[in-house]
């Protein structure tokens, strides 16, 4: 059976954390075509470069800074302290366009990617101009930056977001599916890239082992099964099926970067809720949203 879950270590390439994709990447995954993720780790005054390719690309900065070199122009990424400070600049690539990307402090760099046919500007989407949805209610609020979803960005392929989870909470929930091509549902693979932070206040001792839980499994004759225990670096990928929760373990908050993509002719996240489940979001109209919320205030 394919391997649809990369701990941190196992997904490498050369400079990178992760390499998991279609294009110049050394992790090859059997029926993976859609989306690609690479995470770097840059010293002070280091960098990256993704030569030109038939994907578009954006670029997250996960912690620190970052200058981006598109075209032969410099794009200041403001970055952040880490995932759990609040939204971070990002730079869209667009399609075909070398990418060169520095950090003068250090810092870690996330590059979400999808093969593309048509062409779109690059474009910076700024941290005061991401979306911030805060989305659930009592143990399923989570905060998501929607920095590259179709109302936020213009694209050809992909699909990029953010979720943050308060210690203790459940999101992607209830599971749900993007596997089918159908009337009110949209085919997408998705990556989800986890980081995890001991809870703010909480009196963990200093070998505390912050973790969270994915679990996907079959929604139809295609077999798949992950109880997956996640770390910051860890790596789930979604081929089909339902998905959710995403677990935060109490005393520790979780974050994931979701990338999905699909072969459809629609770009638009469009999902069916796994119908045992679906029922858990009319409560929600009752329940108060986390006080936690959002993260970096």
């Amino acid at each position: 059976m394919t391997t649809w879950v990369y701990p941190l270590g196992s997904a490498t390439d050369g400079p990178w954390d992760v390499s998991i994709g279609t294009f110049d990447s050394a992790l090859s995954v059997e029926g993976w075509a859609h989306t690609g993720l690479k995470v770097a780790t840059l010293a002070a005054g280091s960098a990256v470069v993704l030569p030109a390719a038939g994907e578009e690309r954006i670029v997250v900065p996960l912690k620190g800074s970052f200058t981006v070199t598109v075209d032969h122009v410099d794009y200041q990424l403001g970055g952040r302290a880490s995932v759990f400070s609040g939204p971070s600049d990002v730079l869209y690539s667009g399609t075909d366009r070398a990418c060169t990307v520095r950090s003068d402090d250090g810092g870690r760099v996330a590059i979400a990617s999808a093969p593309a046919r048509a062409s779109y500007p690059t474009r910076l989407v700024t941290a005061a101009q991401t979306p911030v949805e805060l989305r659930g209610a009592g143990n399923c609020s989570r905060e998501v930056h929607n920095f590259g979803t179709p109302a936020a960005l213009e694209a050809d392929r992909f699909i990029v977001c953010e979720v943050l989870t308060p210690a203790g909470n459940w999101s992607s929930y209830p599971p749900h599916k993007h596997d089918e091509e159908k009337d009110g549902e949209t085919s997408l693979e998705e990556i989800y890239y986890f980081e995890t932070q001991v809870a703010a206040g909480a009196a963990a001792p200093p070998d505390a082992d912050a973790l969270g839980y994915q679990r996907v499994y079959a929604s139809d004759d295609r077999p798949i099964d992950v109880s997956a225990e996640v770390r910051t670096g860890d790596v789930v990928l979604v081929p089909y099926g339902w998905h959710g929760p995403a677990m935060a373990a109490p005393g520790y908050d979780l974050y994931y970067l979701n990338v999905m993509a699909g072969p459809g002719p629609v770009r638009e996240w469009l999902i069916s809720d796994d119908p045992h489940h679906g029922w858990v979001r009319q409560g929600w109209a009752t329940q108060e949203l986390d006080p936690r919320l959002p993260f970096g205030t």
